[in-house]
């Protein structure tokens, strides 16, 4: 069994948390977007206070750790791998209560290079454990705004987890998928399990939009999140997002096997 003191090294020695890739630049570069309310960072959040730059940076070193030192503009962001810690137990404790109530649940990510391999996990426990893991509107096309211009991608599932794909492009291995911060794929997934008038999810569990467009929506959502995003813990903060888990999450996807282990263990799902 993997035990906090062990996760805690590894968080470090792998820099998901501690002293973190993503640069001071970057973060404060989306807070002031943040700020400015630009729909690229809320990723589908409509938050209900206005938070200045100095209330985010003020936000995100309470949530994670980073510096708290509005001078500070450069240089690599810190999180505080005890807050990690702390929010892989309530993240744990959100999964348990849903195996316990064997409720329907819906898994998403936007970093399906990064991220899948850890979703999936949870959606394979989670199944065993009595969930329905949702997989609604599969195939169904959604156009998003790009830096490139409009887009389209089709919704896919791989093991579960829901992720975009490009357009025309054959199903693939299930280390692939597109990257986006839109709240669009969650939104029509969720629109079309409505439509259907099969069940709806009790739990989301994703990132980047799937984690604010849910949360935004009144459905229960829980999730990671690093340092240059500040909308999930606004969420978090003004209560549409349930728990946000502070880690970088842009490292080699085999570095967050351990974060798997550690929450299905604390959630007494281990298979």
């Amino acid at each position: 069994m993997l035990t906090p003191e062990a996760l805690r090294a590894h968080l470090v020695g792998a820099r998901l948390a501690g002293t973190v890739a993503t640069p001071r630049e970057e973060s404060l570069r989306s807070y002031r977007l943040f700020a400015a309310r630009d729909p690229r960072v809320l990723l589908g959040l409509d938050p209900e206070g206005a938070w200045s730059q100095r209330d985010l940076i003020q936000l995100m070193a309470d949530r994670c750790g980073v510096s708290a030192n509005s001078r500070r503009t450069s240089g690599q962001d810190v999180i505080d791998p005890e807050r990690t810690l702390a929010a892989l137990d309530a993240f744990a404790e959100r999964l348990a209560e849903a195996a316990r109530r064997s409720t329907p649940v819906l898994l998403g990510t936007g970093h399906p290079h990064r991220l899948l391999g850890f979703y999936a996990a949870l959606a394979d426990a989670l199944s065993a454990a009595g969930c329905e893991v949702l997989t609604p509107a599969q195939g169904r096309c959604v156009d998003i705004t790009t830096r490139f211009g409009l887009r389209t991608y089709n919704l896919d599932y791989v093991r579960g987890v829901a992720l975009v794909q490009g357009s025309g492009v054959e199903r693939p291995g299930c280390e692939t998928g597109a990257h986006t911060h839109s709240p669009l794929p969650v939104r029509t997934v969720l629109a079309a399990a409505a439509e259907a008038g099969g069940p709806l999810p009790e739990l989301v569990i994703g990132d980047h939009g799937w984690v604010c467009g849910a949360g935004q929506l009144g459905f229960e959502a829980i999730g990671p999140a690093d340092t240059d995003d500040p909308a999930p813990f606004v969420g978090e903060a003004e209560g549409s997002v349930s728990v946000v888990v502070p880690f970088d999450d842009g490292v080699r996807s085999d570095y967050y096997l351990p974060l798997t282990r550690y929450v299905l263990n604390r959630a007494c799902l281990s298979q």
